[in-house]
């Protein structure tokens, strides 16, 4: 069964679809007001597909249930993954893309986007993907199952490209893991375009204006 999703398109018979993945807590409305400030109306038509995570205890949150990809120990390196909750969540993302197969997009005119947990969702899920996508959008995140990566990935996606923005004052997903996990992508060979920004764990109007030149790149 397909998560319930929100969704917007640019214009009719969306040619290049974005899965955007909102974070612990929020839920798919988070980056629908993104839409207007982020696309070019010169780009081909987009279909942006903002998914519901589940709702589950999460244990940094006293156990109080909400929308969360997977469950969260603690925001250091060191706390507890939830790996069985991470692939769960990599298997939602590919029905999520085979819906978008079904309705006309193929994995290469896809992107996978996602903030803090669900930017960790996005980079687990677009890493494995067997099919070629068209990029990765990660922001204000970390690579989780991290380990497992260099035995797992898809060939396929070896060399798509991968967007990062990372406030250098995020209380939560603090830079340095950010920045580690960057440095793991780029000695595996991925092309990650890497942007920082003075804010905390949050997105930006810089990162924005960015990410849209980016987008416009890879959308031709």
């Amino acid at each position: 069964m397909t998560l319930p999703t929100v969704e917007r398109e640019t214009a009719a018979h969306p040619v290049f679809s974005i899965i955007w993945l909102h974070g612990l807590g929020a839920d798919g409305n988070d980056f629908v007001p993104i839409v207007p400030e982020l696309v070019d109306g010169a780009w081909p038509a987009l279909r942006f597909v903002f998914p519901h995570a589940p709702v589950r205890p999460v244990t940094i949150n006293n156990g109080l249930s909400m929308r969360a990809w997977y469950d969260i120990a603690g925001f250091d390196t060191l706390a507890r993954e939830d790996i069985a909750g991470i692939r769960a969540s990599i298997g939602e993302v590919e029905t999520l893309i085979e819906r978008e197969h079904d309705r006309g997009v193929p994995s290469e005119r896809i992107v996978l986007a996602g903030f803090s947990q669900g930017g960790a969702i996005a980079l687990a899920a677009g890493l494995r993907h067997a099919q070629k996508l068209a990029g990765i959008v990660a922001l204000s995140t970390y690579l989780p199952l991290a380990a497992k990566l260099a035995d797992e990935r898809s060939g396929a996606n070896a060399n798509t490209p991968i967007f990062w923005g990372h406030g250098t004052a995020d209380p939560v997903v603090v830079l340095q893991r950010g920045v580690d996990s960057r440095d793991l992508l780029q000695s595996l060979g991925y092309p990650v375009d890497w942007h920082s920004y003075p804010m905390a764990h949050a997105v930006c109007a810089d990162e924005i204006a960015e990410l849209r030149r980016w987008l416009g790149a890879l959308l031709g």
